[in-house]
């Protein structure tokens, strides 16, 4: 005996509808974020000097600035997800339960904004 309803068996959903996707996302965001991490530890150890000038010169290269963008957008999303399972899981007041997600979700996209700001204004040669 199953609890999944037929169309649920056909299309392979999970009791809430997005479980694997979810789960999904959550992965191919942890493999994006090695490539990207690595690049980035590399990056900053070969710098010459990790002072102000040397910094905002390497983030203003196009390659950095985008390659930083990224990082900071899947990080953000994987942090999200990560957060969100954890919030899911332990959480068992309702109401607690979604204001805690609604406000997770504000503050990884406040926070992905900022960065992703950031970046774009010492890229277009404004970092003061």
């Amino acid at each position: 005996m199953s609890l999944q309803t037929p169309l649920g068996k056909v299309r392979g959903l999970g009791t809430a509808g997005n479980g694997v996707h979810h789960w999904w996302v959550q992965r191919l965001t942890a493999v994006a974020l090695l490539p990207l991490g690595v690049w980035l530890l590399v990056s900053l150890v070969t710098l010459p000097a990790l002072d102000f000038v040397t910094l905002v010169s390497w983030i203003g290269g196009t390659w950095t600035a985008t390659l930083l963008t990224v990082f900071i957008l899947t990080a953000s999303w994987h942090s999200r997800l990560g957060l969100q399972v954890i919030i899911e899981d332990y959480v068992h007041d309702q109401g607690l339960k979604t204001t805690s997600l609604v406000l997770s979700g504000f503050v990884h996209i406040i926070l992905a904004a900022f960065g992703v700001f950031a970046v774009l204004r010492i890229a277009f040669g404004s970092p003061l």
